[in-house]
């Protein structure tokens, strides 16, 4: 009896969050009115280097994505002023729930809860409430030559990103968040997760393009700029990457 009490309850609560994240990505997806997001900076490790490199961060620091989808945007037709608006939170270096290795539904369901309930009491940002949040865990680079994978809930309307401490990849990091950040408005990955290759054609920046290979940009989901059918390379920033048509459908820059 007790667990059918706790199968409703959780059945409930997934009703409600439901309900909740449907009526905020139709927000998200209508490009009609600014977007706020809030980034919060926290340091993923007790590096020297990282503490510094978070407490230059500003609102200026991450202005680059701002205007990138606000060029993007203005290529499909829209005119909102500012479609994203992005602030910068005090540093912070309490630690956020990390997902499971290999989840199973429940795992992913509790995780993602989990998370939503640690955003809620981590989420103090100067200014109006954000309807996007996006907690930036950054890594000195010395420590952590790779990142973990990062995550972008369209259902939460947040993102758990991983970014490097470093002003050298500083243009790169911009492109890990945009990519995420597309992610929570609706976009889905376009590359072979087995092999990180853009998928053609929704994975290429120039899917007509011919000769096809090699591309000169990337499609910004397929991560990318593919070189030839087996090699690509990641975009240095964001000037290098565009939204392509299917991305653009999911996020509502395109009639479905």
């Amino acid at each position: 009896m007790f667990r059918k009490i706790r199968i409703l309850l959780l059945l409930l609560v997934l009703a409600t969050v439901a309900l909740g994240a449907w009526r905020a990505n139709s927000r998200l997806t209508a490009w009609e009115h600014s977007i706020h997001v809030g980034l919060y900076p926290i340091a993923a490790d007790n590096s020297p280097a990282t503490a510094r490199y978070l407490a230059q961060l500003d609102a200026d620091s991450v202005s680059e994505i701002s205007r990138w989808v606000e060029e993007e945007s203005r290529r499909y037709g829209k005119s909102v002023l500012q479609p994203v608006v992005l602030r910068v939170a005090l540093p912070r270096t309490v630690q956020p729930p990390l997902p499971p290795e290999r989840p199973g539904p429940f795992e992913a369901i509790l995780w993602s809860l989990q998370l939503r309930w640690w955003a809620s009491r981590n989420d103090d940002i100067d200014g109006p409430r954000p309807h996007v949040r996006l907690f930036v865990l950054y890594h000195d680079p010395e420590r952590n030559p790779a990142l973990p994978h990062s995550t972008g809930l369209s259902k939460g309307q947040l993102g758990l990103i991983h970014a490097f401490a470093s002003r050298q990849q500083h243009r790169q990091n911009a492109v890990i968040i945009a990519h995420e950040l597309l992610h929570v408005f609706g976009a889905s990955d376009k590359y072979d997760p087995l092999t990180t290759q853009p998928l053609h054609p929704q994975g290429y920046a120039e899917p007509g393009r011919s000769p096809l290979l090699p591309q000169e940009m990337a499609e910004i989901m397929g991560g990318r700029i593919p070189l030839t059918a087996s090699q690509s390379e990641i975009p240095d920033s964001l000037a290098a990457t565009v939204i392509g048509v299917e991305t653009a459908r999911e996020i509502g820059l395109l009639g479905r």
